[in-house]
């Protein structure tokens, strides 16, 4: 009976070994199996989307870069968005789904901020001690687009007390637009399902303006006349965070991964490669202060 015991002991412990393993790769796993998983956000243009069977995007062709540069295959993971960023690193890089164990190798579009970081729960536990965030590769903000033929310009955010802005449900600006100013913006504030519809609204004219991610906005621009949908200059008063780096995460177990593709990002933001697939798109592009310190 102990025999068999410590028989099954074994083979659990044989299966929990290869188990974790076999879903958590390193740099030389990577180079010898010839292929490298990336983890990208599905529907998310325009950072990574399928139009017309093919997958596109800003993250879409920064993971065929590294992977091309690390010289392996790419093999994308599409993502569902979670309700926050660490369910996602939990899903996605340490711990994988309950419905599926398996993760990625590295995830793109993930906040790389110290405080966000070193976050702690509520018994003082790190929140992302799994996960390694690193290689910032651009710097996200909010914009306004707007209808130039309704509003003359947007000096300030406050013009959204008497002309209809249009933002996506349950996201930030719509929190911001809903309770800065004692409020007076509420009613102006009008919700929709994504920032394509909400741009669709305003060239319909349901609404004379649409506030969402500057990347996602400076895009949908690139299909309008700039002429008659500007870009406004404001700030946005009691916001808080106004801009954020973007960078990507890996298991912590990992950081010659991290190096690797690190020196990849570096080179690319030095010498415009990352600058021309931003461009590729029609998104602003902004190059974090990490790299402008270290020039």
């Amino acid at each position: 009976m102990k025999n068999n015991s410590r028989l099954l002991f074994l083979a659990l412990s044989c299966c929990w070994f290869l188990c974790t393993t076999a879903f958590s790769r390193s740099y030389d796993d990577i180079i010898e199996n010839n292929e490298i998983v990336i983890a990208v956000y599905s529907d998310f243009k325009p950072f990574s989307y399928v139009d017309n069977g093919e997958e596109k995007g800003v993250d879409v062709d920064l993971a065929h870069a590294i992977a091309k540069k690390l010289g392996v295959k790419l093999r994308l993971r599409w993502m569902t968005a979670d309700e926050n960023s660490d369910d996602d690193l939990r899903n996605h890089i340490w711990k994988g789904h309950f419905l599926n164990r398996t993760v990625a190798d590295l995830m793109l579009r993930v906040p790389y901020d110290r405080d966000y970081s070193l976050l702690r729960d509520d018994i003082g536990e790190l929140v992302h001690q799994h996960v390694h965030m690193f290689a910032p590769f651009h710097t996200e903000s909010w914009k306004v687009i707007f209808n130039s033929k309704k509003i003359d310009s947007v000096e300030t955010i406050a013009v959204f007390q008497y002309h209809d802005i249009g933002v996506e449900v349950d996201s930030i600006p719509q929190f911001y637009l809903t309770s800065a100013f004692r409020g007076n913006m509420r009613d102006h504030a009008k919700q929709y399902p994504s920032i394509s519809e909400a741009i669709n609204a305003m060239t319909e004219s349901e609404v004379d303006a649409v506030m969402g991610l500057t990347s996602q906005i400076s895009h949908y621009q690139g299909e309008l006349s700039k002429i008659n949908f500007p870009l406004a200059k404001n700030a946005f008063p009691m916001m808080g965070q106004q801009q954020w780096d973007i960078g990507m995460a890996i298991k912590i177990d990992y950081r010659q991964l991290g190096y690797a593709v690190a020196d990849i990002v570096e080179n690319m933001i030095k010498t415009g490669e990352m600058a021309a697939v931003f461009a590729k798109y029609n998104v602003i592009y902004k190059i974090p202060d990490l790299y402008k310190t270290s020039e």
